[in-house]
């Protein structure tokens, strides 16, 4: 009888996988489905909305597993030991949490990480096992080889491998678990993701945090489609928010952002308004002039007086063409004879529902004195709200009594928007870590976590980042603290073995560590004098690092 080939076993497998996809589970034939989805009866045991994987027991049971490690201090490596708060622990993240839980339980305003990503190309190094000695730890995360003599590597998470997806949970599921025991009733958990793993996250964190407590996934747009994609190229990532408690952190939180270009705005208005009667040129004249190379001659020609809707024109003009203005902000692209900026909205009853009768009082025009149309089901507020919206002059009339009448409301009193859904951001820190002389792959630019903090957090709480990377919280959270320092950080990085050597560094934790004071000096530096000291005085970073207890 001739042998099969080889490879006729994962022939079958491909082609099985091929006709039913659904059949599959982490790469493997999951046999209660297959035998399902050809008409057999099937009886799954415990039958149940639930999150499963290969693991997750071990996992759970990881989080109760007693650390026998210590933080030990470094103030050799430190700067203002004694004076400031932050901090900085070099070690495995699962077990510096677990000592964390002691000090800082209920005491974190903001969990704010970067995990890895499982992209299947990259390495796995979060491959957790406890109760090692100190020199089987260093053997492991040291390069060279193991003790039988065979090349020592990290632990490759490919798609390949049977538990793709389970390695990631089960690497992922205690640290979240853990971290939530760290945050305030009020506290916040921003996790950044890409596309390899954004629906197991979501689930595991409505396991771990409730989904009734989620707060929402933001879009961050990069701008930039990736060049390798086989698929649809992905431009942007994710960054899932959820709450300890959502109603405590909704009922002691305003999640608003300042409005970005307010000021920017502002300025532009009032340098237009100071124009209001003096002799200009119309703008869209200088645009024909400009754009058909025509005599300049022709601009002097035509001056006349500038008028509020020539200022208008000129405003809004502007505005659409500031292409890194929010939806919001550009709403807000009129000028009113008081020079101030403005935008209207409906005053229309929002509801299906018919309004109170006294919401259908007539607003009478201020030009034609006869009655303006009322909105179906009635104005949005009642009649002496209107009366005072009138007296402050925050009622916008048509040029005639046919226009329905809207609400004006002033970019001054309305300098905060809502955290949206989609962020643009495409910057990055390359140079400036090309600057500091510190080498790192894809390090997410520190602006967009400062805002993101800014977001999230006031003064006087605290950001952990169990997955420090090169630093980027902690800097985020330094420049923060340059006008207000208030805030402070807890940053933990595994001493993860940088395979380029001419890097200048051993692991990434002495990486991070370098950037964090290097970033500290440079703010320090271009601070002016009566802020300068302040900031000297009270920022820095206190060093530690996890250690055997038997090796203090």
């Amino acid at each position: 009888m001739e042998k099969k080939s080889a490879n006729t076993a994962e022939q079958l497998m491909q082609q099985l996988y091929r006709i039913a996809p659904e059949v599959f589970h982490e790469g493997k034939i999951d046999w209660k489905k297959l035998r399902a989805s050809l008409g057999e009866k099937i009886t799954y045991d415990n039958e149940r909305y639930t999150l499963s994987w290969a693991g997750k027991g071990a996992a759970i049971s990881q989080i109760h597993e007693i650390t026998t490690k210590a933080l030990v201090p470094s103030q050799a490596d430190s700067i203002n030991f004694e004076s400031c708060h932050n901090m900085f622990i070099e070690g495995e993240n699962l077990e510096v949490l677990k000592l964390l839980h002691k000090s800082h339980s209920g005491k974190v305003k903001m969990i704010y990480i970067d995990p890895p990503y499982n992209t299947g190309k990259d390495s796995f190094i979060y491959k957790d096992k406890f109760y090692e000695s100190k020199k089987e730890y260093l053997l492991r995360t040291a390069p060279g080889n193991n003790e039988n003599g065979s090349a020592r590597h990290q632990h490759i998470n490919g798609s390949e491998n049977g538990h793709y997806h389970s390695n990631w949970l089960n690497m992922i599921y205690p640290r979240l678990y853990l971290g939530r025991q760290l945050l305030k009733d009020d506290g916040v958990i921003l996790i950044h993701i890409d596309e390899n793993e954004i629906n197991n996250l979501e689930l595991v964190c409505n396991e771990v945090f409730g989904e009734e407590n989620k707060l929402g996934t933001i879009i961050w747009d990069k701008g930039n489609p990736k060049g390798d994609a086989k698929s649809i190229a992905c431009q942007h990532e994710y960054i899932v928010v959820y709450a300890k408690n959502k109603a405590d952190f909704v009922g002691k939180n305003k999640l608003k952002r300042p409005k970005k270009n307010a000021q920017k705005m502002l300025n532009k208005a009032a340098l237009l308004y100071g124009k209001l009667g003096k002799a200009g040129v119309p703008a869209d004249l200088k645009t024909v002039v400009k754009k058909y190379d025509m005599p300049e001659k022709l601009l002097h020609d035509y001056k006349r007086k500038v008028t509020l809707e020539d200022i208008n024109k000129d405003f809004y003009q502007w505005i659409q063409s500031q292409k890194t203005f929010s939806g919001g902000e550009k709403a807000y692209n009129k000028i009113d004879r008081q020079g101030n900026v403005y935008r209207t909205v409906s005053m229309a009853w929002p509801n299906k529902k018919k309004a109170p009768d006294e919401y259908f009082t007539p607003l009478i025009h201020p030009v034609t004195k006869k009655e303006c149309p009322i909105p179906a089901r009635g104005w949005r507020y009642p009649e002496k709200t209107m009366k005072r919206l009138l007296d402050d002059n925050l009622v916008i009339f048509g040029p005639d009594h046919k226009k329905q009448p809207e609400r004006k409301y002033l970019l001054t009193e309305n300098m905060y928007e809502n955290v949206p859904s989609i962020l643009f951001f495409g910057g990055s820190d390359d140079k400036y870590l090309r600057e500091l002389d510190i080498p790192f792959e894809n390090p997410k630019p520190y602006e967009l976590a400062k805002e993101l903090i800014s977001y999230f957090t006031s003064t006087d709480e605290i950001v952990l980042d169990f997955f420090a990377g090169s630093g980027t919280t902690a800097h985020a959270v330094l420049d923060l603290n340059a006008s207000s320092p208030a805030r402070q950080f807890i940053c933990v990085q595994l001493p993860e073995v940088i395979k380029k050597k001419t890097s200048g560094f051993d692991h990434i934790a002495s990486l991070s560590l370098a950037r964090i004071k290097k970033s500290y000096q440079r703010i320090a530096k271009s601070l002016p004098d009566e802020l300068k000291a302040g900031f000297e005085a009270t920022q820095g970073v206190k060093v530690f690092r996890l250690t055997d207890v038997g090796d203090r």
